[in-house]
């Protein structure tokens, strides 16, 4: 299992390095992936997670490499799609928003149980995950407000609002519907999997 998820992991990551689209986009979008895959390998042994946030966590970093190579704005899939459905914009900025509010939401779970942070109810479980996953977010675009302040026009890749005026406010909600998504969908799954650590 551990020798698969390097592979993909350094599969992708070297396809998306290849000839991307900017690479100053690429290199903004795969940091994140990169200090999550430093973490990981300093984590592993003395706090080892769960095989499906591992699996979550391959999936954001793939998502994170595909919106690095070809910029948030013309990942090619989600252009079709946008034709197809008659859409104004490429919408793959918002599965990659969906994604950081499902991964970190199971991510948080994770830590608040086995830490005992938490002793209460799985409603202020839930609720405290759902923080956690919407200060993640805020946080993030306050990065990328950051990053286009510092860097001018060569970040507008990297913020891919593509001139919808509430962008930030969108991915914003699309994190939270990807945090109460992974908590309705997966609890009892990620329950079964921490019992058995």
């Amino acid at each position: 299992m551990k020798y698969l998820w390097l592979g993909i992991f350094f599969a992708a990551l070297i396809w998306s390095g290849v000839h991307p689209k900017d690479t100053f986009t690429w290199f903004l979008e795969v940091v994140p992936a990169l200090i999550g895959f430093v973490l990981i390998v300093f984590t592993y042994k003395k706090f080892p997670l769960t095989p499906l946030l591992y699996t979550l966590i391959l999936i954001h970093m793939i998502i994170l490499m595909v919106g690095g190579h070809y910029t948030y704005a013309e990942v090619p899939l989600f252009d079709t799609i946008k034709e197809i459905l008659h859409q104004t914009r490429n919408n793959y900025d918002k599965v990659g928003h969906f994604m950081q509010g499902f991964m970190p939401a199971i991510l948080a779970r994770e830590i608040l149980i086995r830490k005992h942070v938490v002793k209460a109810s799985k409603l202020w479980l839930n609720y405290i995950v759902l923080s956690i996953v919407l200060a993640f977010s805020a946080f993030y675009e306050l990065v990328e407000w950051w990053v286009a302040l510092s860097s001018g026009e060569d970040a507008e890749a990297f913020l891919g609002t593509q001139g919808y005026i509430w962008d930030t406010q969108s991915d914003m909600m699309m994190a939270m519907i990807g945090g109460i998504t992974a908590l309705i969908v997966l609890s009892r799954w990620h329950d079964k999997q921490l019992k058995s650590l």
